[in-house]
């Protein structure tokens, strides 16, 4: 079984009955990453099993310190679930460092998970998938995607801000892989 394979299990047990909603758009997620296998070659699986895995950290049973990425990525370190490279990609899917920065855990996140044992282009994948695949699984632009999470909180919410603050930074990364899909 790959761990692609694992990861969608994993995500299943964790996200299916207690976040119903969370498991669908992690399924959208997945569907996108699946979708650029060509593009990112042998780290295919890594991308997949990351996308299955981003939004874990949700899951009751595993939030701790109240952030996501950071509670996924720990959950998956601690159960040895993967490797490195899949815990970073899940600690620091979609710009998680800013929204990390804001809630005082940056040093935390970079020391724990440093960014830069990935490569930048999964990142901006993992970004890709998550940014252009809505709460229900649909696809959206980069653009709706933020204005439907900016819509969720209000302007004093520390996501709200982080969001604002990423969002040159979540278009450029989609641009850039809409454009070497566009390529391929």
């Amino acid at each position: 079984m790959t761990i692609a394979a694992k990861a969608c299990e994993l995500a299943r047990s964790l996200l299916e009955v207690e976040l119903p909603t969370r498991w669908v758009h992690s399924r959208g997620v997945a569907g996108q990453a699946t979708a650029l296998r060509r593009l990112v070659g042998q780290h295919a699986d890594l991308l997949e099993a990351a996308a299955w895995l981003h939004d874990i950290g949700y899951a009751s049973t595993l939030a701790v310190a109240g952030f996501h990425p950071l509670d996924g990525a720990r959950h998956l370190r601690e159960t040895r679930f993967g490797d490195r490279a899949l815990w970073t990609l899940v600690a620091h899917h979609t710009c998680a460092e800013i929204e990390a920065e804001a809630r005082g855990l940056g040093e935390v996140l970079a020391a724990e998970f440093p960014l830069g044992e990935v490569d930048p282009f999964l990142v901006a994948a993992l970004t890709y998938c998550d940014m252009t695949t809505g709460p229900d699984g649909t696809p959206l632009t980069a653009g709706e995607r933020i204005t439907e999470i900016l819509s969720r909180y209000s302007p004093d919410d520390v996501v709200h801000r982080a969001i604002t603050q990423a969002g040159p930074i979540l278009r450029r990364q989609t641009a850039e892989i809409a454009a070497a899909l566009e390529a391929v």
